[in-house]
């Protein structure tokens, strides 16, 4: 059992490694962070003690004045090297830079420094050291107008605004996921390498990027429809538009009923892209799911009986609740890294179709069991 800590676990990339990473309780156990033992010598001592691994993301991004940014970062590394070499075990330590070490700002250079103060400090312990380079990462749970511009956007998109672009260039990109992924192979293979350059898996245009989302806020926000997801960065970037609505004015989205005297039609998925379209009935008082997935795009709507419907984000605790009747159909599209569930809360059998968009995989089906 490999011990890991994270600095910066509640951050954007923090986070994400660290529900990343609880997918594998087997395998690995992590040993929690808190901001503050930076001001605690005795408590960073201790936390570093526990562990195998170290995954240094903590800190400053953004700042008015670009001198903090290069003296927190730097005071960070110095003490989390202090609090090293009082430990008498060897430390695996992954440190997250990025490629504005090349670009003359202050971030870029506390990245630099940084990272070659960790590498002196591996070169004379003999400890193991990983200096990742990382390009601009988007995904999931982002700051807005710190993390990421995706972020930005999306997050502006959302809530009813129009974003502006002041400066159009090229980002290389990585999905988070994707980078907390190479992390793990960091610590699974002991990487050695103190400039080790993590591969941007996309690149676009800032323009290109803002086309895209504008488009899924036009699709879907606006019409409950389904963009084209035909490859990885589209799902990637869906998915990361998609948490930035706010779930409880957004959902139950209200389907339109269309009534005769021949009876009822609805139109349940309006969709660009493909997948799978299932059935259910459920008896009453029974609940279906109490599981969560890491990249699927998966939609419930109930189109006869009464259906309550729960989901949570992992390694938090509100419960988002939505009240759902085939008498006003409407559906609820299930956000990523969300444990959910539906019960039957009527007297009735419950009707309800779930469209996902891939096939089920039993060799990777992307579903792990929580309660919410």
């Amino acid at each position: 059992m490999v011990k890991i800590g994270i600095t910066g676990q509640n951050g954007f990339i923090g986070s994400n490694l660290y529900n990343r990473i609880s997918l594998s309780k087997d395998r690995f156990q992590l040993i929690p962070f808190e901001k503050e033992f930076f001001d605690e010598p005795d408590a960073l001592n201790k936390w570093v003690a526990e562990c195998d691994v170290v995954v240094h993301l903590a800190g400053l991004n953004r700042s008015s004045n670009p001198n903090e940014i290069l003296e927190t970062n730097l005071r960070l590394a110095t003490d989390l090297i202090t609090a090293l070499r009082n430990k008498k075990n060897p430390t695996h330590l992954i440190f997250a830079s990025s490629t504005q070490e090349e670009e003359d700002n202050a971030y870029g250079n506390s990245k630099r420094k940084a990272r070659e103060l960790f590498t002196d400090w591996s070169k004379e312990t003999g400890s193991v050291f990983s200096g990742l380079i990382i390009s601009n990462v988007f995904g999931p749970f982002g700051k807005p107008k710190y993390n990421s511009v995706v972020a930005t956007f999306s997050d502006l998109l959302c809530s009813g605004g129009m974003p502006e672009i002041l400066v159009d260039k090229k980002l290389n990109l990585i999905y988070v996921d994707d980078l907390c992924k190479e992390i793990i192979d960091c610590i699974i293979n002991k990487t050695n390498e103190p400039k080790h350059v993590i591969k941007a898996t996309d690149s676009f245009l800032v323009t290109e990027i803002l086309a895209k989302l504008m488009n899924f806020q036009s699709l879907y926000c606006d019409k409950g429809i389904i963009p084209a997801l035909d490859d990885k960065f589209s799902i990637d970037l869906f998915n990361t538009f998609r948490s930035y609505i706010n779930p409880e004015s957004f959902f139950p989205y209200k389907l339109k009923r269309n009534e005769d005297n021949r009876g009822v039609f609805i139109e349940l998925v309006k969709l660009h892209s493909g997948g799978q379209i299932s059935f259910s009935t459920t008896k009453p008082d029974i609940v279906r799911g109490n599981h969560f997935h890491t990249r699927k795009v998966e939609r419930f709507a109930v189109i006869k009986g009464k259906a309550v419907i729960e989901f949570r984000k992992i390694n938090t605790d509100k419960v988002y609740t939505f009240h759902l009747n085939g008498d006003e159909p409407s559906y609820v599209d299930m956000p990523i890294w969300y444990t959910h569930n539906i019960k039957n809360v009527g007297s009735d059998e419950l009707f309800t179709v779930f469209w996902i968009n891939e096939f089920y995989d039993e060799a990777n089906p992307d579903t792990y069991f929580e309660n919410v």
